[in-house]
């Protein structure tokens, strides 16, 4: 038999010395890391008893000893405590990185009303208007002495100062002395919020830290002077004094810096032109301080004392506080859209405000509250209204905005009960319902919820324009089952609801939360036949040497009405929201002679009652409650709401051309077809002829004050190149 030979033995005799060459490494790897960690630790451990040896001579005993181990662990967690709240302190220090921190979203800012008449100002002076050294010595120390007398010496954070408010306050059991230093709260004002919290209390102590690193104490008291509130809209020391006391910051004497000064710890609380014995005894303390801190002895201030400052009454100046605070947020808006606006921050507004008809509203808030608001437990209120392309001609955010200025016609969230169902009706309009639609209300049950109506009973069988009119709760439940609520979503938001809705099985009935101006702003899409209508009050800007920065016609020219709804279905809709006026739960919100429509809204235990209503002119949404929620004695949307909407919208259609209402025929109406009956204003409303032009004679003169300005122009190129000057025609112009 023949033997094979053996090709693979080669490497198979090979294979013993590798796996042994593999071994020996990993043998020798294994040594050295052991040699290693040997030798490190041997080191290590050499090193701390050389370096307790050498601590062994310091040793301390008896009380050194306890101090020594206090001091250190103390400095331990010292450290450990820093890195954690810098940690948390984190956040804040990204506002610090725009380059221009110092004036972001920050103006100076002369607001017009429509008809170019100044109603107020807002914003805040820039810090070159009115440098450090031209503001008077006295209330630099006035402000010194109260807010921060160790300002000059702290690095920031006045250690002295927040011991001893400490110690004031635990005496008292109470808040009755601040610590924050001056640097504290100007961080406060330029990065954060008014918020009560630990997390904002160690961001504001960094940010102090970080200013004086970056700021002279000159800047960071300039900035301070230029930004703190001072009550009635107004910021800063240089607003102030023109606002209380119509001066010149330069020219204020010591009683008016006292006043002023004593306006940091509470604005509103010792604003003089709302409580002026308060703003006195405030501005007594001032001087009082002043004595303290031996900036000035008690023979300086003694004139002070018996002469103090006299504020100017502005008790009847009636101005637009609300729309005003509302109008600068929009330029602020704006200015992000616009670069020229962006870059310059003092700037005249034109807005659309109407100030007659905005006394009007203010009158008929009031009038209605004070009459009917004790009886019924109701203490505050708020309107919106707008023509219904969205331009607000007056707002009411509450009763008083010395007392509150919060917005409640802005900001406020409140469920809109019934006034939400238009929104469903309209989705059902959408999807394939009409006003004759039959849609049996009877018991309906999601669950464990089963809505109920009003009047607790049932009608059976009804068609959607006798179930909105008589504002039946089933029906709008029964009809979002059908097609969905995401739908009904869809619909509020294309029209202008702003706020995140919860899509909860009760959301046909109205419990997600809206705002007054949104709800305005979408009834406006009913008045003009189904387009949005976001509410907009900045008609045109002008910077401060009067260039056009912005103007809304030109600007804004290139976007088209969008339409939102479907013309025929909105038809409908206003064919059942007039019939809720003419037959339904807002009788009270008739207007003699004028087509109106709208909706009425009360919530779960008459927490909130709204009307929100529209004509060819207007749309104007009203609510009434309380600003803790409690419930009122059963005021209904159709109550007090809808006596405040008609007895302001009753005066703004006095003598003004009544536009027509898309989809409905005012002959078709028993109320109407008979010849106008309209009366005059109630008894109650004290201006007798309305400040408002017709669109057309609007119209006409814009255009001839474009024309005559364009001539003004040509004449003056004309007269800069050196030529003849051409006669100025007015006919031409017309």
């Amino acid at each position: 038999m023949t033997e094979k030979p053996e090709t693979n033995a080669h490497p198979v005799d090979n294979a013993p010395g590798k796996k042994h060459r593999i071994r020996r490494f990993f043998l020798s790897l294994d040594a050295f890391v052991d040699t290693a960690l040997w030798k490190s630790g041997s080191a290590i451990r050499r090193f701390f008893e050389g370096y307790d040896a050498f601590l062994r001579r310091f040793r301390a005993k008896g009380i050194w000893r306890g101090l020594s181990e206090l001091s250190s662990d103390g400095l331990t967690f010292g450290l450990i405590g820093f890195f954690v709240v810098l940690a948390f302190a984190q956040p804040a220090f990204e506002a610090t990185r725009y380059a221009d921190w110092k004036t972001t979203d920050e103006f100076a800012v002369t607001f017009q009303d429509r008809f170019g008449k100044e109603i107020g100002r807002r914003g805040i002076v820039l810090n070159d208007s009115v440098p450090l050294e031209e503001i008077p010595d006295s209330l630099i120390k006035a402000t010194l002495a109260t807010e921060d007398r160790r300002f000059f010496f702290h690095f920031g954070i006045d250690a002295v100062g927040t011991f001893r408010a400490m110690v004031e306050n635990a005496r008292a059991g109470g808040v009755v002395q601040g610590g924050s230093s001056l640097t504290q709260q100007l961080a406060k004002n330029l990065f954060l919020t008014n918020e009560r919290s630990l997390s904002r209390k160690i961001k504001e102590a960094y940010l102090a830290l970080w200013l004086e690193a970056n700021l002279s104490k000159q800047e960071i008291l300039k900035l301070y002077l230029d930004r703190a509130y001072m009550g009635g809209g107004v910021f800063g020391v240089t607003a102030a004094a023109e606002f209380y006391f119509n001066k010149n910051v330069r020219e204020l004497t010591l009683a008016e810096s006292a006043m002023l000064a004593g306006l940091y710890k509470a604005p509103t609380k010792f604003a003089p032109h709302i409580n002026l014995p308060a703003a006195r005894a405030r501005a007594n303390e001032v001087l009082t301080n002043m004595v303290q801190a031996e900036l000035l002895t008690e023979g300086q201030v003694i004139g002070a004392r018996r002469n103090p400052a006299i504020a100017v009454d502005r008790s009847q100046d009636q101005l637009p506080e609300y729309f005003l605070d509302w109008a600068l947020e929009e330029v602020k808006k704006l200015a992000r859209r616009n670069p020229a606006l962006a870059r310059d921050r003092i700037v005249t507004v034109r807005t659309t405000l109407d100030p007659a008809l905005q006394r009007q509203a203010d009158l008929a808030v009031e009038t209605v509250l004070r009459e009917n608001g004790k009886l019924r437990d109701a203490s505050e209120a708020a309107l919106v209204s707008m023509i219904p392309d969205g331009a607000v001609v007056a707002m009411v955010g509450g009763r008083s905005y010395g007392e509150s200025q919060f917005n409640r016609a802005v900001n406020a969230l409140r469920q809109p009960g019934s006034s939400f169902k238009p929104f469903v009706y309209m989705t059902a309009f959408m999807n394939g319902y009409t006003s004759k639609s039959i849609v049996p209300d009877r018991p309906v049950s999601i669950g464990n919820w089963s809505p109920k109506n009003y009047t607790r009973s049932y009608r059976g069988p009804v068609t959607l324009k006798t179930a909105l009119t008589k504002s039946i709760n089933t029906i709008p439940v029964r009809l979002s089952l059908d097609f969905g609520r995401e739908k009904i979503i869809e619909t509020a938001y294309a029209m202008g609801l702003t706020h995140e809705l919860e899509n909860s099985i009760s959301l046909p009935i109205g419990s997600s939360e809206v705002t007054a101006i949104d709800m305005a702003s979408s009834y406006a899409t009913f008045a003009n036949g189904g387009y949005a209508a976001p509410a907009y009050a900045i008609l045109e800007v002008r910077n401060s040497d009067g260039d056009l920065l912005y103007r809304r016609e030109r600007d804004e020219a290139a976007a088209e009405p969008l339409r939102v709804l479907p013309e025929e279905q909105v038809h409908m809709m206003n064919d059942i929201l007039v019939n809720v006026v003419e037959a339904g739960t807002a009788r009270r919100a008739r207007i003699d002679g004028v087509v109106a429509a709208g909706k009425t809204g009360t919530t779960n235990a008459y927490r909130d009652a709204w009307f929100v209503g529209y004509t060819g002119n207007f749309s104007t949404a009203v609510w009434v409650g309380n600003d803790d929620f409690t419930s009122t004695r059963r005021v209904t949307g159709g109550s007090l709401p809808a006596m405040t909407w008609q007895l302001y919208m009753n005066y703004a259609h006095e003598g003004i051309e009544l536009a027509r209402m898309p989809g409905v025929d005012p002959e078709s109406l028993p109320r109407l077809s008979a010849p106008s009956t309209k009366k005059v204003a109630e008894a109650t409303t004290v201006f007798s002829q309305p400040r408002v032009l017709k669109r057309r004679t609007q119209g006409l003169l814009l255009r001839i004050g474009r024309n005559l300005q364009s001539l003004i122009e040509k004449d003056s190129a004309k007269n800069e190149t050196g030529g003849e000057s051409a006669p100025t025609d007015f006919a031409a112009a017309q």
